[in-house]
């Protein structure tokens, strides 16, 4: 059993909250329901009792969070003792990321490295998330958190860190789009639309939108960053395709809201390399650190 998933039941078992944990560790709170189950059903024994409102530790979960707990703090030990046997690593390392994934991905990251290696200079560049993969191609980073496309290249490294949950945003402030939503029938084909100009979150609204009202939608605008695009959605310009964790943590977020009823496949956001980058240790050490997190 692996020491994640020992974290995760750890964190869980004092929350004894899943919509916590799973945000603590950015996961779905489905994700983590299913990792608690593969370890159960690892164990052949229930762990927790849960409903709609509260878990509860059984028996066997008390004993099992002993086991947990001595398990991560051995594990703690013996990687404290291997990294101070290690030569210390000095150098450099260039990042990009967005504004929001800069303040809700990468800090518990930074952190941990940092203190492990305090000797690494940190570049960070942040931009569009959707420009992740070409700043790797282009060799200005050394490291990208960006959303793995449909038709990631065989020459670039993925490593998952987070399922972001998307959503259609709309204005909360009273103006033509906010009525139009309103009708008994709404005018899909000629609602005004604001898009990425490229990237995953446009695909996927291109294709719901194809599913669902059939033709292509009526682009108002078309946008560079997922943050500029809530703030014209909150400016009553029009409605888009927006990762919750960006409405989140918009200033603007209290003047926009999530259209029920749209089911949209999230994506996958992870840190990306040249898989040769890999032979870098600094590269490899951040990327080893941040499956650990």
């Amino acid at each position: 059993m692996d020491i994640r998933s020992l974290t995760l039941f750890q964190h869980l078992a004092n929350s004894l909250h899943f919509g916590k944990t799973a945000a603590a560790y950015h996961l779905s709170p489905s994700t983590l329901s299913r990792a608690i189950q593969r370890i159960e059903d690892q164990l052949s024994s229930q762990l927790l009792i849960r409903d709609n409102r509260t878990v509860v530790l059984t028996s066997e979960g008390k004993k099992f969070l002993a086991y947990a707990d001595q398990q991560i703090a051995e594990y703690e030990t013996l990687k404290q003792s291997l990294n101070q046997s290690q030569q210390k690593l000095s150098g450099s390392l260039k990042l990009y990321c967005s504004v929001t994934a800069s303040y809700s991905f990468l800090p518990p990251l930074l952190e941990k490295f940092r203190q492990a290696h305090p000797n690494i200079d940190i570049n960070l560049d942040t931009g569009d998330a959707a420009d992740g993969i070409d700043q790797i191609k282009s060799q200005r980073v050394d490291l990208a958190i960006a959303a793995r496309p449909d038709d990631l290249a065989s020459s670039i490294h993925f490593q998952s860190i987070a399922s972001v949950p998307l959503a259609i945003t709309a204005p909360a402030i009273n103006c033509a789009v906010k009525r139009a939503l309103q009708q008994e029938r709404v005018d899909w084909a000629s609602l005004p639309i604001i898009l990425p100009e490229h990237g995953v979150a446009r695909k996927r609204f291109e294709q719901w939108f194809r599913r669902q009202h059939g033709g292509k939608p009526n682009v108002y605008a078309q946008v560079s960053g997922q943050e500029a695009l809530v703030s014209m959605v909150a400016l009553g310009f029009g409605i888009g395709l927006s990762p919750i964790v960006v409405v989140d943590n918009s200033p603007v977020k209290d003047r926009v809201e999530l259209l029920p009823g749209t089911s949209i496949p999230p994506f996958d956001l992870g840190l990306c390399c040249f898989k040769k980058k890999l032979d870098d240790p600094i590269v490899a050490e951040f990327m080893a650190m941040a499956s650990e997190a």
